[in-house]
């Protein structure tokens, strides 16, 4: 089968990861999301998938927080989703790198366009967590903008 498309972004919610469950993971699901990204991948499609959080938090929960606060905590879900989503698809026989927009140390790499192009290449799946680092934008924006980059 020939593929259509030599890259593509793929933006999860963090909802799609949780099934019918509504928050966590159901392990079919992620299992699922993970088969369909690698099926895509073994054709020789560059994949990146950015991942959202609100399985686990959504920054206007924290209505009693400092809104920042509440913010860079749903980021910080992004990447826990963003860790299971590349697990899951290395476990479907994928090369798979979680680059994030924040520092964060032995857990990702930090989001650097050239490394991200790079992987691609390589035929690994990215898959992108934190957003875009900064408060007040959806991890939507985020898509938008590892679309365009």
């Amino acid at each position: 089968m020939q593929a259509k498309y030599n890259r593509v972004l793929l933006k999860i919610s963090g909802e799609a990861l949780s099934g019918d469950k509504g928050h966590g993971y159901d392990v079919k699901e992620l299992k699922a999301v993970a088969k369909q990204i690698a099926s895509v991948a073994k054709l020789g499609v560059g994949v990146g998938v950015v991942v959202g959080g609100g399985n686990f938090w959504r920054g206007r929960q924290g209505d009693e927080m400092d809104r920042t606060t509440a913010d860079y905590m749903g980021m910080l879900a992004t990447v826990i989703n963003a860790l299971a989503v590349c697990d899951a698809i290395e476990k479907e026989g994928v090369e798979a790198r979680v680059l994030t927009s924040m520092l964060i140390s032995g857990i990702g790499e930090p989001f650097n366009y050239k490394v991200a192009d790079r992987y691609l290449k390589e035929g690994k799946v990215v898959v992108f967590g934190g957003g875009t680092g900064n408060p007040y934008f959806t991890t939507d924006t985020g898509a938008a903008l590892r679309a365009v980059e």
